[in-house]
């Protein structure tokens, strides 16, 4: 009898795919009517525009970003990161740091590569900085922040510099602070790169995977963006962005409570054009490196101990790294 219940709990479990094959057909069969819904309430509308165009210009991005996340999960494995590190910590951290230009990978695909590295016998010192890097300053992230940014090419250099800044920062403290005690390794649930299968199978998983749970968020970054459109009066955006330090702390929290994907947090933020470009600088710069879903897997694959300790440190450097590249590519509170 337990078998044949499991057996009919296996039949009807449904994947996060169907679900998704589903809604895009009900989208569709309804777009008559919920076009003649959007219409009728004049806010609706703004809040329906703003999120197909956060929606439609990031996906682009996000679809590239998870293919290029797929590939290094199939043909890059730690063990060559490993090898290609130098020995000396201090050098290993600049070079974990600038690999994430080379490298890059959703935050959630690159918690599980920094943790094999440590098991490899990498310093968790350099394993970290790599893992703060990789979904920050990427070509892809840094392409979608150049177009989510017209005219504003200090962006782009100041997103760069403040997130690798965290990045260097953080393996530097972590090097002088950072305790093995600290760091319990543990079976990851995901693994992009599991024994017996084909490099293909790894890549599509990877992708599959990536894909589905980055545009989880995308929707949920797009609906909030749009919320805050709507729902938040112009006055509120004008009295923050007059006082700098409460907007940048405004914004860092966002950043963490969103959880965006880093390939389209960046059009997100260009939403908010009523804010200046410093807060949504830091927004762009703490999202990636420290948000909820990624103090989850630290905490997953690392232990309590070890995010309760690194997660609020990162947290502070994020801000004081973006802060610094803000007045010194973007002319301060602009």
């Amino acid at each position: 009898m337990v078998d044949q219940l499991t057996r009919r709990g296996k039949r009807v479990q449904v994947s996060s795919t169907y679900v998704l094959a589903v809604l895009v057909a009900v989208g569709m069969i309804g777009q008559t009517w919920l076009a003649a819904a959007v219409g009728a309430l004049p806010r609706l509308q703004t809040a329906t525009t703003v999120f197909v165009g956060v929606f439609v210009q990031a996906v682009p991005f996000l679809v590239l970003g998870v293919l290029v996340s797929g590939v290094i999960a199939a043909f890059v494995s730690p063990a060559l990161l490993r090898k290609a590190l130098p020995r000396n910590e201090t050098a290993a951290i600049g070079v974990a740091g600038l690999a994430g230009m080379a490298l890059p990978g959703c935050e959630c695909g690159v918690v599980p590569v920094a943790r094999r590295l440590i098991e490899q016998g990498a310093p968790s010192s350099v394993a970290l900085a790599f893992l703060l890097s990789a979904p920050a300053i990427n070509p892809v992230v840094l392409v979608a922040t150049a177009v989510a940014f017209p005219g504003e090419p200090g962006m782009v250099a100041a997103r760069f510099a403040g997130s690798l800044g965290t990045a260097l920062v953080m393996g530097m403290l972590w090097s002088r602070i950072g305790r093995p005690e600290w760091m319990l390794p543990r079976a990851d649930a995901h693994e992009h790169c599991a024994t017996g299968r084909t490099r293909w199978e790894v890549f599509t998983e990877a992708a599959r995977h990536d894909l589905l749970q980055a545009s989880a968020f995308l929707v949920f970054g797009a609906g909030a963006a749009a919320a805050l459109r709507v729902l938040v009066p112009p006055a509120w955006y004008q009295r923050l962005g007059g006082q700098m330090v409460l907007a940048i702390a405004v914004m860092a929290v966002l950043a963490i409570v969103l959880a965006l994907c880093s390939e389209a947090d960046a059009f997100v933020a260009s939403s908010m054009s009523t804010l200046p470009l410093l807060p949504r600088l830091v927004f762009l710069v703490v999202g990636p490196a420290v948000d909820v879903k990624l103090f989850a897997m630290q905490a997953g694959s690392f232990g309590r101990r070890f995010a309760i300790r690194f997660s609020p440190l990162t947290f502070a450097v994020a801000i004081g790294c973006g802060t610094v590249a803000g007045y010194v590519f973007l002319g301060g509170a602009r």
